[in-house]
């Protein structure tokens, strides 16, 4: 079918209008673009311009993509939920939620081919959703009644959804004139943001995101380490959300010229509080703003849940064992260096140590343990805190990061005095960690005497249990991605699938490790200069899995799939 140059190529509805000849390809492309220009659904405009009744277009889509036809005027209005979607959305789209059965939402549409409202409405409610195909005048007879009986705005939540949902008091009498603005403190406008903090939560995400652009506003969830688009609210409500995240964070809302930084706590039931880190960028069209999501419960795991092999945890242990030495933990932001060496401060946490950590900031809250945060603009850096510890009688200390050669050797210093140091650095494998330290300028005959133990890891996404299928790979493939020929007599190989109970085929996610102690061999090559690849060859000489061979081992167990590993490690 040769389609009109004047016009874009035709899909969905409109092309199944022209095959059906009920309009010309003429008539289908000029009624897209009206629809479109107006804002309104194709089938919309097509009945209010006559050009083909609500129950020609119904039939004709129910019999092209199989779609049961539902008489509206039949139906219980009594089962229509309320307060699960807003009724601006249900506006926007023309859609209207029918009924809920389960962990599924009936939608009523005139188009089954308009996904967008499908998934919005996913999203706002956190259920599956299924469309019903109804009839376009009848459709739009239910949503104005359904509409005249509420009165919603914006969001247009479930104020039940917030029955357990308080934020904590934030003393604000500060900037008393600047918080007085309508536009901020709206109920509407809160309810909007107070949810997209929760669903935040509840997908489990690390992150949020909320980005304007020239045209649109996007809002973003980072899931298992991936970034994902939770919702497009309309773009003249970006600033107000930046300005009511700043008023939560207690950042200075009349200032959009430079970034900031700011926090807030969430208060998610009685029992139960999650921190998120603020910080506001402005860009070219707005201030972005990025929260990171500090769930103290949700990091306290058990060292056997890190995703450690048998003698890889064998080999932590030992170390933080030991009364002094550095265990050096090292990978790239959020690769989960953090819970790593907190589960291991957790192990050591008793009443017979003194543990002390500087951080920048503190993410993990872990009772028994003297937490410092860094504070520059005071002088309170990492080499400050250190210095300060070593005058407190310490038995165990945790730096945040080894970020300068002061740090390092007053860290290395109170390694070799009788105290267990565990710190991170922003390193690729445990052989670069090495190159990493020298190039700082700490002697190697330092680093061969105090470094215990380096772990270099990463984070890779967890199959979901429930819809992972078989994969059958060539032999020539397997060895090609580093699996030997010992391997290839009982492996089973898993691919993600998805369902409802994961993102994307997978559901959480494990650590991958290479973990290297301070042989004799190998503080021998640190001592005669070796570079940073012949520290690796001689760790695997030593039997010590590299982060590929670590990876490889997940994929054998059914824990991950090939594709991931390929993702965040090096073949």
């Amino acid at each position: 079918m040769l389609i009109n140059q004047d016009f874009q190529p035709l899909n969905g509805l409109a092309k199944k209008l022209v095959i059906e000849k009920l309009l010309t390809e003429q008539q289908a492309c000029q009624a897209t673009q009206e629809a479109k220009n107006k804002h309104v659904s194709l089938v919309s405009h097509l009945v209010k311009s006559s050009l083909l009744s609500s129950q020609q277009i119904a039939m004709t889509a129910s019999q092209s993509f199989g779609e049961p036809l539902l008489d509206l005027d039949a139906f219980d209005s009594n089962l229509i939920p309320r307060g699960l979607i807003s009724d601006r959305l249900i506006k926007r789209h023309h859609a209207l939620p029918l009924f809920k059965r389960g962990t599924r939402l009936y939608v009523a549409v005139s188009d089954p081919t308009d996904i967008t409202a499908l998934d919005e409405f996913k999203f706002h409610s956190g259920l599956n959703t299924e469309a019903i195909l109804v009839e376009e005048e009848k459709l739009t007879k239910a949503i104005d009644t359904f509409l005249e009986d509420g009165d919603q705005a914006i969001a247009g939540f479930a104020d039940s959804e917030f029955e357990t949902l308080e934020l904590d008091v934030i003393d604000t009498s500060e900037k008393a004139d600047a918080t007085k603005n309508e536009d901020i403190d709206d109920a509407p406008l809160v309810r909007f943001v107070n949810k997209i903090l929760l669903d935040a939560i509840k997908l489990r995400a690390s992150d949020i995101h909320i980005e304007p652009y020239e045209k649109y506003c996007r809002i973003r969830f980072r899931t298992d380490g991936i970034l994902h688009e939770a919702i497009k609210p309309p773009l003249s409500l970006a600033n107000r959300i930046a300005s009511r995240i700043k008023v939560m964070s207690r950042m200075d809302i009349s200032e959009r010229r430079i970034p900031q930084d700011g926090h807030i706590k969430l208060r998610v039931s009685q029992a139960k509080t999650i921190d998120f880190r603020v910080n506001t960028l402005p860009t070219v069209f707005g201030e972005k703003v990025v929260l990171r999501i500090l769930d103290s419960s949700a990091s306290k795991v058990d060292i056997d849940e890190l995703g450690f092999e048998p003698d890889q945890k064998a080999l932590y242990l030992k170390a933080l064992y030991k009364p002094q030495g550095m265990i050096l933990v090292t990978g790239p932001t959020g690769s989960g260096k953090t819970v790593s060496l907190y589960t291991g401060l957790s192990l050591l946490n008793r009443d017979d140590r003194n543990i002390s950590t500087i951080e920048d900031p503190v993410e993990i809250n872990l009772s028994g343990v003297n937490q410092v945060n860094v504070h520059n603009k005071v002088g309170l850096n990492f080499s400050a805190a250190l210095r300060a510890f070593l005058r407190q009688d310490p038995d165990v200390i945790m730096v945040g990061e080894i970020r300068d050669l002061e740090t390092a050797e007053i860290a290395i210093k109170a390694s070799q005095t009788g105290h267990m140091v565990l710190s991170t650095l922003h390193t690729n494998s445990a052989a670069e960690t090495m190159m990493r330290l020298r190039s700082m300028g700490v002697p190697t005959y330092n680093l061969a005497s105090s470094v215990e133990l380096i772990i270099a890891q990463r984070l890779v996404r967890r199959l979901c249990d429930f819809c992972k299928e078989f994969l059958k790979l060539p032999k020539e493939s397997l060895l090609e991605a580093g699996f030997d020929h010992h391997d290839l007599k009982n492996i089973q190989i898993f691919k993600a699938v998805g369902c409802e109970r994961c993102h994307q085929g997978y559901h959480g996610r494990i650590g991958i490790y290479e973990v290297v102690p301070m042989t004799p061999s190998i503080a021998e090559l640190i001592l005669s200069d070796g570079n940073s690849m012949q520290l690796a060859e001689q760790a695997r000489q030593e039997g010590y899995f590299d982060l590929r061979q670590s990876g490889l081992k997940k994929v054998q167990q059914g824990v991950t799939t090939l594709d991931e590993i390929n993702r965040v490690t090096v073949d």
